[in-house]
């Protein structure tokens, strides 16, 4: 373990699946501290506002004590530096996540090049999930009891009043 080292694990997480949850726990036996930091983008439209997104991310890591949720906004490099924190983490799940999550690391290593960007990939089981497919499952009253953690799979259950 890396003494005295905080991550930053930024994304959306609208909502957050068990793919996140897992690389949130591979983050926090590598890390001392890992910030769960939620974008508060008011350009995207969001499933769940951000206050949703963070209390049910609070709720599903409570059990994990190096864990911390924030929120920020703008860029994220802007936050890490705000923070004093010089690690991303990026969860990597298919192939087909890497020409872009690559992209975003070399943007941000441009406007930040003392950030580095650790990727880590989510077991098997659970690195076909994204939030989209997750949203659209749902949305059509299929069971994702198996995709997000129970607190989420309440919560989109009270979204769509099924």
């Amino acid at each position: 373990m890396a003494h005295g080292k905080t991550a930053i694990y930024p994304g959306s997480f609208d909502p957050a699946t068990n793919g996140h949850l897992d690389v949130i726990h591979r983050a926090a036996r590598i890390f001392d501290k890992v910030i769960v930091a939620a974008a508060d983008n008011s350009g995207k439209k969001a499933f769940f506002t951000i206050t949703e997104r963070v209390a049910m991310l609070k709720e599903v890591t409570a059990d994990i004590p190096n864990v911390q949720v924030e929120t920020f906004d703008g860029l994220v490099v802007d936050y890490a530096r705000r923070r004093q924190v010089n690690v991303l983490i990026r969860g990597l799940r298919m192939t087909s996540d890497f020409d872009y999550e690559f992209q975003i690391a070399l943007t941000n290593r441009r406007l930040a090049e003392d950030i580095e960007t650790v990727f880590l990939m989510p077991s098997e089981h659970v690195s076909f999930l994204s939030s989209s497919l997750l949203k659209e499952v749902a949305t059509l009253h299929g069971d994702v009891s198996s995709l997000v953690p129970a607190a989420v799979e309440r919560k989109l259950k009270e979204r769509l009043k099924r």
